[in-house]
């Protein structure tokens, strides 16, 4: 039997975090200093994590490897699984000829690019993440900006950028709910505490998506529907994890900011639309990747294609917005053109429609459930204990085979090929299309992954926390840094609660401080830590046509990620005492 020693080295807990901690160097200055594609860093790091476990945690070798294997495993089944089939997804819309429809049908509410992304990686981005989460948002978001003509290295932060404010209830609400399990806290009251904490990141998030999409000039020509967008997303977020259902808050929250900003752009319009697309095409035209890399249909002339139902373009480089028709004027062109758009909308009503059914209907949700497989890892189930001296149970691996969100995706996959009429054989060689894009994405999540098992089971994770969480009262300002290392380490907000919460409980104990509040700053502080992952970056990487730049990403996404994080340090410490009042 392993237990965990969280102060093996020099009986110094400073020390040997310094000495836990060394993975996760190695894996960011590999990334972000050395440039290294992530697949070898993420190799390389797994190699650090497994020596210090050995050498100076004295874990026996063959559970670090073991623990490495059930790592890895995970990597592959369900996270990349769900990748896999969300790719494919949008790859069935690109061999149908119906993205070009989508991607038009954006015109009707906006021509503005900056807009267009807005509404997808934020508003439809959270509709994903409340749906389904583990990377599916940025994979689906990632292909849908690029199909919009922006940059690969641009679509992909954006993207990043944009998974972070419904992170903290995605998958209806799991992270939230894994909280509760382990501190035995109501869930519906972490979910409150959340929901007066990350409607703060939600209501800037949207300002800092046009920013960098466009700049100075987009925060300065957009800023008004910016704002609606990330206030109302804000606020339904607030009163949907209060009043309503902690569960549904993504939801409500994302269908609530999409029609906020359909309904603002009928009385104002942004200026600037027409320079900003032929920029942005420009650049999406210049900069390393494109769109054919991933299969899809745009190219420097594809944005300036005749909006549906409006007048042709006048000019080289010219887009037009749609002009008024009479009421009650329907032509056969205005029918032909709803049914596109409805037809182009149809896979991701699918995918709403199959995961709504999946998550929210209580006999469906029960019966995915129990199809689930419970497997004590071979070798290493009933061989390690926690710190506390307790059965780990990180060593039963749970084969979500049929419950899964990547099996609910290739369902709604199925039903989009018969419905756009796409072969079994076309459907099936853009799947395996799809894998072989992905092999070093693969091995890349399955590294990261592996690492993570082998920190958390070896007990450098939670040296790292305990010294956090040694700070007395100053910790409720460092308490979202756990929340945020965490996800970055795994990928994972549920994940992040399921190494610390607990934790924060007891910090929260010896330091007088609210339990709830600090659990919830865990999870506040994931949603953050998540667009610095190397899981998310090579999701993202992968899905822009970026496979090997994740280096570059990590560099563009930190210092957001950095900032983000100190607001939400500095806002717990202060709902800690000053704005206590803020608080349920």
């Amino acid at each position: 039997m392993y237990q965990p020693d969280l102060s093996p080295v020099a009986d110094s807990l400073a020390l040997s975090s310094l000495v836990a901690a060394l993975p996760l160097l190695t894996l960011f200055v590999l990334l972000g200093g050395l440039r290294l594609k992530a697949h070898w860093a993420g190799l390389a790091s797994l190699a650090v994590a497994v020596v210090v476990a050995v050498a100076g945690y004295g874990m026996p070798a063959d559970l670090a490897l073991l623990s490495a294997s059930e790592g890895a495993t995970f990597g592959l089944f369900p996270i990349m699984w769900i990748v896999l089939t969300a790719i494919w997804v949008y790859q069935l819309t690109v061999v149908s000829g119906r993205f070009e429809d989508l991607r038009r049908a954006f015109g009707l509410i906006s021509d503005d690019p900056r807009i267009q992304a807005l509404i997808i990686a934020f508003c439809f981005g959270g509709l994903l993440e409340a749906l389904a989460g583990f990377g599916a948002p940025v994979a689906i978001t990632g292909v849908m900006l690029i199909g919009l003509g922006l940059a690969p290295v641009r679509a992909a932060i954006t993207v990043l950028v944009a998974n972070t404010a419904p992170v903290a209830f995605g998958a209806i609400a799991i992270p939230i709910i894994t909280a509760g399990n382990l501190t035995k806290i109501s869930y519906t009251d972490i979910g409150a505490y959340v929901g007066r904490q990350t409607p703060l990141i939600a209501l800037f998030v949207p300002l800092l998506l046009v920013a960098l999409v466009d700049g100075r000039r987009g925060m300065r020509q957009t800023w008004p529907v910016a704002l609606v967008c990330g206030a109302v997303f804000a606020l339904a977020q607030f009163v949907s994890a209060n009043y309503i259902s902690v569960e549904l808050t993504d939801i409500i929250a994302s269908l609530a900011a999409l029609a906020a900003v359909v309904l603002f752009l009928r009385v104002w319009q942004p200026q600037g639309g027409d320079q900003a697309r032929a920029d942005l095409v420009g650049d999406g035209g210049s900069e390393g990747g494109s769109a054919q890399s991933t299969g899809g249909s745009s190219g420097p002339g594809a944005q300036h294609d005749r909006p549906v139902g409006g007048p042709a373009p006048t000019g080289p480089g010219t887009h037009t917005r749609t002009r008024p028709v009479p009421a009650g004027t329907v032509t056969a062109e205005d029918r032909a053109d709803g049914h596109r758009i409805f037809m182009a909308f149809l896979p991701y009503l699918i995918v709403i429609a199959v995961f709504s059914v999946a998550k929210l209907w209580t006999p469906a949700k029960e019966f995915l459930a129990a199809s689930d497989l419970k497997i004590g890892w071979p070798g290493l189930d009933g061989h390690v204990l926690t710190a506390a001296g307790q059965p780990s149970t990180s060593t039963v691996y749970t084969f979500t085979w049929l419950s899964s969100p990547g099996t609910l995706l290739l369902l709604s996959g199925v039903v989009i090929a018969a419905v756009y009429r796409v072969s079994p054989l076309s459907a099936a060689r853009e799947f395996a299309a799809t894998v072989v894009k992905l092999r070093w994405a693969l091995l890349t999540v399955a590294a990261v992954l592996a690492l993570a098992y082998v920190m958390n089971q070896s007990g450098q994770t939670i040296t790292i926390g305990s010294w956090i969480a040694g700070t007395g009262a100053a910790f409720a300002f460092l308490s979202p840094i756990l929340g945020w290392l965490g996800t970055a380490v795994t990928g994972s907000d549920t994940s992040a609660n399921a190494l610390f919460a607990t934790l924060q409980q007891a910090a929260a104990g010896k330091a007088g401080l609210d339990p709830t509040l600090l659990v919830a700053a865990n999870t506040s502080g994931g949603v953050v830590g998540k667009m610095i992952s190397p899981q998310n970056l090579t999701i993202a990487a992968t899905a822009v046509g970026l496979a090997g730049r994740e280096s570059e990403l990590f560099r563009g996404a930190i210092k957001w990620s950095l900032l983000l994080l100190l607001a939400m340090c500095a806002l717990v410490f202060l709902q800690s005492n000053l704005l206590a009042w803020m608080l349920p």
